[in-house]
């Protein structure tokens, strides 16, 4: 009876969106290759070919060049040992829309006064909010974490608030039923969170975390994976499989539906096998993590979560699970939003 409760509370808070969401066709996405260049043939042929070059040297697909930061400080901010304001730098990666090449940041320095004594390791997190969050999504996170002593950087994603171009009016591109485009997209904001972490470092934080939620979960483990600063991560709704999402997903029944009848579920597990966590296991079992799961999430379907959780014990990895009696979207609303909070930033208050 509670599972049927909360999979019908899902669906009704999936519904609100549902004439936002667009059915895209489907795409190869062979222009979105760029230098390494998509050469002549069968175009499923050229991504896999593409895909497998990637997977011989990941560190080279997500590692970006140094980039000139600017910080904006907010106006009456000015706060002992920090100040809020906003901190924008080019991307990681360079795509076809100018709005989103331009990575937008606000950052919140930690409470003066929980910073911990002289000597004390200065501690920062770069926190991503679920797919098609507003720029407000995970302020209150960032609040919360100043309260404890730890500073953070709220990044856009991709495509998303400031990042998004006119023609858009959710963000499509990042995840959608074009298989390359998908994985640039992703790629590029691994870049991006990585040129956050290196600004952070330079301000002369030297304990770095990681906290993402749905989407910003994922390219959160994918980010830990690739760079060497973060020593914790806290990820909100966990999979092995980013494909697997996307098509078993009710916030992704759309994209899905665009791949029809193009590919199927097992091929797209390995065309996006750069954007999944599975891919990784190894990169990250010796990073602190705490991985959160909705008992009745139809979005990251438990079953996927739980693959994924299984793993990284059987490989004694300093994992903590936390789950919560709600699903995906219910996350969101009270009094499951305070228990996430609250599972979030113990965690990182005791092991950052």
């Amino acid at each position: 009876m509670i599972r049927n409760y909360f999979h019908r509370w899902e669906r009704e808070l999936a519904a609100v969106s549902k004439h936002d969401r667009k059915v895209r066709p489907f795409e190869w996405g062979l222009e979105w290759i760029g230098d390494q260049g998509p050469g002549i043939g069968d175009p499923r042929s050229l991504v896999s070919s593409w895909v497998e070059r990637v997977m011989q040297d990941t560190d080279a697909f997500y590692t970006p060049a140094p980039v000139r930061y600017t910080f904006t400080r907010a106006p009456d901010t000015i706060r002992a040992g920090g100040e809020e304001g906003v901190l924008t730098f080019p991307s990681g990666y360079t795509t076809p829309h100018s709005e989103n090449n331009t990575v937008v940041c606000r950052y919140f320095p930690a409470n003066p006064v929980l910073k911990g004594k002289p000597g004390a390791p200065r501690r920062a997190v770069v926190v991503l909010a679920q797919w098609n969050s507003d720029a407000e999504g995970h302020v209150g996170l960032c609040k919360l974490l100043a309260k404890v002593g730890i500073a953070s950087l709220r990044m856009s994603l991709p495509y998303h608030d400031a990042r998004m171009p006119p023609e858009l009016t959710r963000a499509d591109y990042i995840v959608s039923s074009n298989v390359v485009r998908t994985l640039q997209v992703c790629r590029q904001a691994v870049r991006d969170i990585r040129l956050a972490l290196w600004w952070l470092r330079d301000q002369g934080y030297d304990r770095l975390g990681l906290l993402g939620t749905s989407l910003g979960s994922c390219l959160s483990y994918l980010a830990t994976s690739h760079e060497p600063l973060v020593n914790a991560q806290a990820l909100n709704h966990v999979s092995p499989y980013f494909s697997d999402v996307v098509w078993r997903g009710l916030s992704t029944e759309h994209v899905r539906q665009g791949f029809d009848g193009h590919v199927d579920q097992d091929q797209l597990r390995e065309l996006w096998r750069p954007i999944s966590p599975w891919s990784y296991l190894d990169r990250v079992e010796n990073r602190k993590t705490l991985m959160v799961y909705g008992s009745y999430d139809l979005t990251f379907p438990v079953d996927l979560s739980l693959k994924l959780i299984d793993e990284l014990k059987r490989r004694k990895a300093p994992l903590q699970v936390a789950v919560l009696p709600c699903g995906h979207y219910s996350t969101g609303a009270a009094p499951f939003k305070y228990l996430d909070a609250w599972y979030l930033g113990k965690f990182l208050a005791t092991k950052l």
